[in-house]
């Protein structure tokens, strides 16, 4: 059975980043291969992995849309659109990635969710590890995106609306009854700590966070020189941050 992290939580409060940190944490401790899912329609964790994307989920839908579509002859269009989509899977050697990218028109993501989801269904047998990095916002969460969960991560960064944006995707989860096994806060981009502002809006929303990961120059120094966050030393004080948190993350894992 391979275990499930998925990231949620509103935009910039760096989702990518923590996911990119747990599947460095994963390939630091041989849990390998990770299969890792890009399904924000704007998507950026290839660039955080160092991991090249030849095609996207979305642009091989976007080709079966097409008119002219001209399908190899002993194939039907299910089984040629199931070999379309296996050469969306970019492979590196701990870490294989695959993204969405943009949907049928404007704004609508909704089938390529769902062919998404099938698709992840089929892979995940050969992977221990899957690190799914949402959308911003709360509408992946009601689509279904991440049912079937092991353990849901909300982002938020520290500030009052990102902690109140947190408590709206939990109350979310609850609502819909969705089906996610376990579920942490992250407080990101901290400076000394949690200000005791945030300490008393997280206790009016009934939240206990699990980890405070502090802001690191080392992060945006290898985003502005294009290096991957897999790279990031043990010096890191986000890495150091994110790393003692791994074990109660993966808990259940074993």
């Amino acid at each position: 059975m391979s275990y499930t992290i998925a990231l949620a939580g509103k935009g910039g409060t760096g989702k990518t980043t923590i996911a990119s940190l747990i599947i460095r944490y994963l390939i630091q401790h041989g849990m390998v291969p990770v299969l890792a899912i890009d399904a924000d329609a704007n998507a950026n964790l290839s660039e955080s992995l160092g991991v090249e994307v030849r095609e996207t989920v979305g642009q091989v839908l976007a080709s079966f849309n097409e008119s002219k579509l001209k399908i190899p002859s002993g194939l039907t269009k299910g089984a040629y659109l199931e070999m379309r989509l296996n050469d969306t899977v970019s492979e590196s050697t701990n870490v294989d990635l695959i993204s969405m990218g943009r949907g049928e028109g404007t704004g609508c993501y909704c089938y390529p969710n769902t062919v998404l989801r099938k698709f992840i269904d089929q892979l995940l047998p050969n992977y221990p590890f899957m690190v799914m990095d949402n959308e911003a916002g709360l509408e992946h969460l009601s689509r279904g995106t991440t049912e079937g969960i092991n353990h849901l991560i909300v982002t938020a960064d520290h500030s009052i609306k990102g902690v109140r944006t947190a408590s709206r995707i939990l109350e979310l989860v609850k609502e819909l009854n969705l089906n996610i096994l376990q579920k942490s806060v992250i407080i990101t981009r901290t400076v000394d700590g949690i200000d005791v502002q945030i300490y008393k809006e997280l206790e009016k929303a009934g939240i206990e966070p699990s980890a405070a990961i502090p802001a690191d120059e080392n992060i945006t120094r290898y985003d502005l020189e294009r290096l991957s966050l897999l790279g990031l030393g043990h010096d890191s004080k986000a890495v150091k941050a994110l790393d003692e948190i791994m074990p109660t993350i993966l808990n259940k894992a074993g």
